[in-house]
């Protein structure tokens, strides 16, 4: 080594010993940091880990003048930091002589006089103790060998055994055995000289480490396997598909053998049913399960999906979809009793007077109004994070999800840039089209397959999933991130969350209480009805009896001693089926919704964004559209004749007089068919010109209306232009 002179290769001691032919130079890279007389002012891959060649010579120079106080010998790079101290030596002297040298900031180095010392109660036991990493016996003296853990008041080290721990754990990882304090430790060791490398930990960088947790069971154990290719055959979404136990993993069945429909999604094994099966168990169970859950978040694999006795709905079930819609059932007047006969004391039906519920209509439609508005400003207030930088996504029309996944996950994509869509997989390319009319399409069609995909469930207010594939690829988070994103960037309402869903996001699944009408499964939704609505002891003991394995499985399977039991055995199976259950795709889907501050402000305003995302989205009106355009006239045009015509022409597409609608004049006037959250930017305007026909400016959200002398003049020509236009952009 050019600086202390020595052949050693020890990367433990002195650090990785370099040798670079080009330059004719040999070095220790703790000899390099620790010399008193060089910085690293070049980037990380010039010189030698950022040291300049011309820096190095000059250092090394520099040493040759200096003599070691240890060894005596010319060459020492280092001196003593402390005030007044002449002391200088090699990097290799200084650790023989128990000097200090302290990897961080400035690199400090203090000689074995000056040194920092760890303060050591005078109390206590002085006998010998364990070193927490080794396990041998080490004194509890202020030796330059022994340390002290800062947090703990009776972990002791081996200075050597934390150097290799700390070589090997990397800053991500190096800590106290004892507590797992991270800051406070570091602090200390950095202090006490213990060099803490800036990498990831050593078994982290091992390829493969982890490859056997990777390996699922393959083997149907059933005492009578009828596959003729063997009990290692397994052929995905077939017959010949192996089941594991859910309970244990460790046993597995193909489907056909053990009879089990391609929709059954659970299996236990022998072993696991006859422990849940024991009399005077069933607390005990419960007692575990619970305890399973809460350390985990609700997502082991005993309490991850439905019991095979709970099928999953059929999408063309009428009864289905009258369990996941209450709100069609009263207005179809079907009972959910046409199955199940309840007490007549759990129906109410309540009625109020046209008058009152016009005005309680009226009510909250001006509350929702005044909401809408408070979060358009919020959004607006998030917008101003978004730059003049442009990431421009490819999307294909016929996979919108597919293409707008592959386009956020880019390396380039960033939330704060604006955000420029072309659409691909059309014959013709739209030169009327705009580029915000692009953007406001593709939101509104993102948005509306995310509401359709497998990620949510229910019919028109609905909750999250549970799919282990798409947990798997963070597509939760996606969804998230997409819907923060669309909001804050002009995409649509989304209106199709439930009030649990919500309340979870903003509050806190803990703090939140789940309804029956949060059950999108047929199955579940039935067995939870049968117990709720038990009118005797044993009718409740028959129907825990029916579906103990769900039950068990859920960790809800307790003895029934009385029939006021049924209502806590209701809430804890809501409570796991509906939130407990999907906790860690919640919580993926929640770190998504942070983007660009959209979930922080959901915290402090959940009144204002319910609005958005719990109701549906307001509904075009002849009202609305007047009051969201302004009228701009020049001088010498009649304003009031032909705000007359434009008002009462909106009145006539309201009510059906006409053949385009409020959506189109809006798509035609803005290229958005919706109502953005945040609003328009610009605001939309219209403008009376003497012009032939109406021309929508979508670059400025102006709608530039003819003025003629008749209003059925004026009203042939906003249906001709209207009507023609949006027909050629469909076409």
């Amino acid at each position: 080594c050019v600086l202390c002179g020595r052949t050693d290769d020890c990367p433990e001691k002195y650090g990785e010993k370099s040798t670079y032919l080009e330059y004719n130079l040999t070095v220790h890279y703790y000899c390099l940091l620790m010399s008193s007389g060089i910085w690293q002012r070049g980037q990380e891959d010039e010189g030698i880990y950022g040291f300049l060649i011309t820096d190095i010579r000059k250092e090394v120079n520099r040493a040759a003048k200096l003599k070691c106080n240890i060894c005596k010998k010319k060459g020492a790079s280092i001196g003593c930091v402390a005030p007044k101290c002449k002391r200088s030596y090699h990097f290799p002297c200084g650790v023989q002589k128990e000097c200090i040298f302290q990897f961080m900031e400035d690199f400090r180095s203090y000689c074995w006089e000056h040194k920092p010392v760890q303060k050591f109660s005078v109390k206590g036991s002085r006998e010998p103790s364990q070193c927490i990493i080794c396990l041998e016996l080490v004194e509890q003296l202020p030796l330059y060998s022994v340390l002290k853990s800062p947090c703990c008041k009776n972990a002791w080290f081996h200075r050597e055994c934390l150097q290799y721990h700390a070589l090997s754990a990397g800053v991500f990882f190096f800590r106290c055995s004892v507590c797992n304090n991270k800051d406070k430790f570091q602090k200390e060791m950095l202090r006490m000289g213990i060099h803490i490398p800036e990498k990831d930990a050593s078994w982290e960088l091992e390829e493969n480490a982890y490859q056997e947790l990777l390996q699922c069971y393959q083997h149907c154990d059933i005492r009578r396997c009828l596959c003729k290719k063997g009990r290692d055959y397994n052929e995905p979404d077939s017959k010949w598909e192996i089941k594991r136990c859910q309970c244990c993993g460790s046993r597995g069945t193909h489907l056909a053998c053990s009879s089990m429909k391609s929709w059954e999604q659970n299996w236990e094994c022998v072993e696991c049913r006859s422990i849940f099966a024991k009399s005077g168990n069933y607390s005990k169970q419960q007692k575990r399960s619970l305890a399973t859950s809460e350390k985990t978040g609700g997502t082991t694999c005993l309490l991850e999906e439905p019991s095979p006795k709970c099928p999953r709905p059929s999408s063309g079930s009428q009864h289905s979809f009258l369990l996941q819609s209450p709100k069609i059932m009263c207005q179809s007047n079907v009972t959910p009793c046409s199955r199940l006969e309840f007490p007549a004391s759990n129906r109410m039906t309540m009625s109020l007077s046209p008058l009152m519920a016009n005005r309680s209509l009226s009510m909250r439609k001006k509350h929702l109004s005044q909401q809408r508005r408070e979060v358009s400003n919020i959004l607006k207030e998030l917008k101003l994070q978004v730059n003049t930088k442009t990431t421009r996504l490819n999307i294909n029309t016929k996979n919108i999800w597919k293409s707008a996944l592959k386009g956020f996950r880019q390396r380039n994509f960033s939330p704060t840039n604006a955000i420029e869509i072309k659409f691909t997989g059309c014959r013709n390319r739209l030169t009327t089209d705009t580029s915000e009319g692009s953007k406001h399409r593709f939101f509104k069609l993102l948005m509306l397959n995310l509401e359709n995909s497998s990620l949510f469930e229910g019919s028109s207010l609905k909750n999250l999933t549970l799919d282990s594939q798409a947990l798997k690829e963070n597509l939760y988070f996606e969804a998230g991130r997409m819907m923060a994103v669309s909001l804050v960037h002009g995409g649509p309402s989304l209106g199709f969350f439930s009030k649990t869903l919500f309340d979870c996001l903003v509050y806190g699944p803990e703090n939140v209480k789940p309804a029956l009408e949060d059950v999108a499964d047929v199955g579940v939704a039935q067995t939870i009805k049968m117990i709720k609505y038990a009118s005797s002891l044993s009718s409740l003991q028959s129907a825990v009896h029916d579906c103990y394995e769900f039950l068990a499985a859920a960790g809800c399977l307790r003895p029934v001693t009385s029939l006021c039991d049924k209502n806590m055995l209701v809430n804890d199976i809501l409570t796991f089926h509906v939130i407990k259950r999907i906790i860690s795709p919640l919580e993926s889907f929640r770190q998504g919704l942070k983007t660009l501050g959209v979930l922080e402000k959901m915290h402090l305003h959940p009144d204002a964004f319910s609005s958005i995302f719990c109701h549906e989205p307001e509904t075009l009106s002849a009202e609305t559209l007047c009051d969201l355009f302004t009228i701009h006239c020049s001088s010498d045009v009649n304003k009031v004749e032909g705000a007359d015509f434009w008002m009462g022409y909106l009145q006539d597409v309201e009510s059906g007089e006409s053949v385009v609608t409020l959506e189109d004049i809006l798509l035609f006037a803005t290229g958005c068919s919706f109502l953005p959250p945040i609003g328009f930017d610009p605001e939309p305007t219209v403008k009376f010109l003497h012009i032939r026909y109406p021309v929508g400016n979508r670059l400025r959200n102006c709608l530039e209306l003819p003025l003629t002398k008749t209003y059925e003049q004026f009203k042939k020509k906003m249906e001709f232009t209207i009507r023609n236009t949006l027909k050629v952009e469909r076409e």
